[in-house]
């Protein structure tokens, strides 16, 4: 059992980047210790990482380098194209939502 635990909570990984990211620019450190606070797991820098290098070649985020701290970290943020798969993506999710009232409540 535990392990369908794991599969749905790993399943939401790539929409909850994107949702983290609609809230303003974060860099990658800030993106993983967002998604063990949202779900309990220790995610892969291997699955973060590459996902936003994908969003970014496929426009759905811009990134920026900057100075923090005397290191160079790289800022991402969603773009309008990233806004707009953000909504399709919560509009995919809608029905569950009805059922995760009922699963919790």
């Amino acid at each position: 059992m535990v392990g369908v635990d794991l599969a749905f909570l790993r399943s939401l990984e790539r929409p909850l980047i994107l949702w983290i990211l609609s809230h303003g620019p974060r860099h990658g450190y800030e993106i993983l210790k967002e998604l063990h606070r949202l779900t309990g797991l220790g995610v892969k820098p291997s699955l973060v990482y590459p996902f936003l290098h994908r969003l970014e070649r496929e426009g759905f985020t811009m990134s920026i380098w900057i100075s923090h701290g005397g290191r160079r970290i790289r800022l991402y943020r969603l773009t309008e194209r990233g806004e707009t798969l953000l909504e399709r993506v919560r509009t995919l999710l809608m029905p569950l939502r009805e059922l995760l009232s009922t699963l919790l409540g």
